[in-house]
């Protein structure tokens, strides 16, 4: 079994710095409405931004396997915190974004498919505590 760790240091007033398995530190903070001053990611905001790295990984890699790459890929996430604390995301849609000049949409649906529900870990973890909505947009150039 694979084990992560990752170590996260208080700086000074509400600014964190957090290391990574990979060896790139970032900085997290709150906004200046809760006593920050916006040096970094907010943490949970950087929650979403890690479903998108991992789905949006999966979905490279299988589109090269499957010889349909694209132009361009983007992936939108909009999440609604809960109003009562602890706020967490209740509701989570991804819109994910493929443009070319000749899109293979079969292919696309399937690469996200497969991301979505066998290889994205972080999607699983969304899934336990959110109701996730997915959706693909395609965009010809």
């Amino acid at each position: 079994m694979a084990t992560n760790i990752v170590s996260t240091t208080w700086k000074e007033n509400m600014e964190f710095e957090s290391d990574n398995p990979s060896g790139i530190s970032l900085a997290m903070d709150a906004g200046e409405e809760s006593g920050g001053e916006g040096k970094g990611y907010r943490p949970k905001a950087l929650m979403l931004s890690s479903l998108a790295g991992c789905s949006g990984l999966d979905v490279v890699s299988l589109l090269k396997k499957m010889h349909a790459e694209v132009a361009e890929f983007r992936i939108d996430i909009t999440a609604e915190l809960t109003e009562e604390h602890p706020k967490f995301y209740n509701k989570v849609k991804v819109d994910y974004h493929f443009s070319d000049t000749e899109l293979q949409p079969k292919k696309i649906q399937k690469a996200v498919n497969l991301s979505v529900t066998k290889y994205c870990g972080v999607m699983e973890m969304f899934r336990q505590f959110a109701e996730v909505e997915i959706e693909i947009f395609l965009h010809e150039l």
